[in-house]
């Protein structure tokens, strides 16, 4: 009696459910029992395709053990569940011809004859029919994705995104609250580590029932979708059907976080270990930033350091206990202030801004799509290219240099007028958070020598220079 293997393959089950494959065994075994075969073992991959390239872990088992003589005999649904590609179907040639004696049986096709020259060779053909039909399916695909892209609509089904309801087109609101706290702090210079930390530990969780990593949260606040609008192959495209969670402003700031030097707040970096590194304390003599040292005695300090990679003067220096608490204390005092509240209210006004320079960007950039166009299609030269593109490509030059400049404002918001709150939870608030906060508030302080002969800590050697 033969000793069967049977081969399911489905290329896309997004709900997992595996009723595709099952329906291919069951077909099977009643072949296999027709044909008065012992089924050995199934060997089934799921939600994947022949065509890909990608590594099928289970047909890779099969062969294994037809090489090894542990089944001579091979069931399918049809040739193209086994095999898409040619190349890969000559291999399997040379194992049959290898094992020997090996039958193979499909529920549709019926015999596939390896044996035989002529067998052979209507083998290679309906291959190469099959890579063909799904080159066609493939580019088909391609075609209806990239026509969903252009009209803003959904391309499939996929694992539910975070802050959006099963059919992706409602907002699920606590989600969506979560998602704005999260573009929030990191626009205002948190890391990923330190907010997917915070919302594992408040036991918050992804749609799958997982926690937060770095990557799944920078995608998250990568994508393009949380801002109502359609991304194909990295590019936004077009306004979605879906609402937004967060603005198209702050959504393209985070994105360019993605490549830019100057914001690592997406990258996985080491947790900031000091509370007033990264240019808050700058050296009065130099201007310099300070960076913490510790001292032989114990006592840490931030110094002005001299040398390569510093530069600075080495003649400034301060305890770093009492200054982070001096900072940090002046900085909550700063939020009931008047000259807080109207910074605010100039930043807020300034935020209206930034939704209109990203307007006016996303219109430049297609006017230089289109001049690029026409440059193609030669309806005007390379000259009038040139002399159109200069001042559309200074305009958003500006456009952007304007926005960098532009900070968020959400994280301070709530706690404008309410020091009290942000006091109560401030010590238990992450470093990098903390010092995200006063970075929205406080550009830098600048540290002046101190007095020859006094020992104490001096509050007025400190001269804070506000941003809001």
């Amino acid at each position: 009696m033969r000793r069967a293997a049977i081969y399911a393959r489905i290329s896309s089950d997004p709900e997992g459910t595996r009723l595709g494959v099952d329906r291919q065994i069951a077909d099977c075994r009643r072949l296999a029992a027709d044909l008065g075969w012992e089924v050995h073992d199934t060997y089934v991959d799921n939600d994947l395709s022949a065509s890909s390239g990608r590594l099928r872990p289970e047909y890779v088992r099969l062969c294994d053990d037809v090489k090894a003589g542990v089944v001579d005999a091979v069931l399918g649904w049809h040739t193209d569940r086994l095999h898409r590609q040619p190349r890969e179907l000559e291999d399997f040639i040379d194992l049959i011809d290898a094992a020997g004696d090996v039958l193979i049986r499909t529920v549709m096709a019926g015999e596939v004859d390896l044996e035989t020259a002529d067998g052979r060779a209507f083998a290679r053909m309906r291959g190469a029919m099959a890579r063909s039909e799904a080159d066609k399916q493939s580019a088909r695909i391609r075609r209806k994705h990239a026509e969903l892209a252009a009209a803003g609509k959904l391309a499939g089904g996929g694992t539910r995104p975070f802050g959006y309801t099963p059919d992706r087109l409602h907002l699920v609101a606590e989600e969506a609250a979560i998602i704005r706290e999260a573009a929030a702090r990191v626009l205002a210079g948190e890391s990923l580590r330190s907010v997917a930390g915070d919302l594992n530990e408040r036991g918050v969780r992804t749609t799958t029932g997982g926690g937060w990593s770095l990557q799944s949260l920078g995608r998250m606040l990568r994508s393009a979708r949380i801002s109502g609008r359609r991304e194909h192959h990295g590019q936004v495209v077009a306004p979605a059907v879906w609402p937004a969670i967060i603005s198209a402003a702050d959504s393209d700031r985070l994105r360019s976080l993605r490549s830019r030097a100057a914001g690592p707040a997406l990258a996985g970096r080491t947790p900031r270990r000091y509370l007033l590194t990264g240019g808050l304390l700058r050296c009065g003599r130099c201007g310099t930033p300070m960076v913490s040292r510790p001292r032989t005695d114990g006592a840490r300090r931030y110094v002005c350091a001299p040398g390569p990679g510093f530069g600075g003067c080495g003649r400034m220096a301060t305890v770093a206990e009492p200054v982070e608490a001096l900072v940090a204390e002046a900085v909550l005092q700063r939020l009931d202030t008047p000259q807080l509240a109207a910074a605010l209210s100039d930043a807020r006004r300034a935020s209206t801004e930034a939704e209109a320079l990203h307007e006016q960007v996303a219109a430049d950039e297609a006017l230089l799509d289109q001049l690029a166009a026409d440059v193609g299609a030669r309806r005007i030269s390379h000259r009038e290219w040139m002399a159109a593109r200069q001042p559309i490509q200074a305009r958003i030059d500006a456009a952007q240099r304007r926005l960098s400049r532009i900070s968020p404002t959400q994280p301070v918001d709530e706690y404008a007028g309410r020091s009290h709150l942000l006091r109560d939870a401030w010590a238990g608030l992450p470093l990098t958070r903390q010092n995200a906060i006063i970075r929205l508030i406080l550009d830098h302080v600048v540290v002046t020598p101190a007095v020859k002969g006094r020992n104490t800590f001096d509050l007025n050697r400190f001269r804070p220079v506000w941003r809001l």
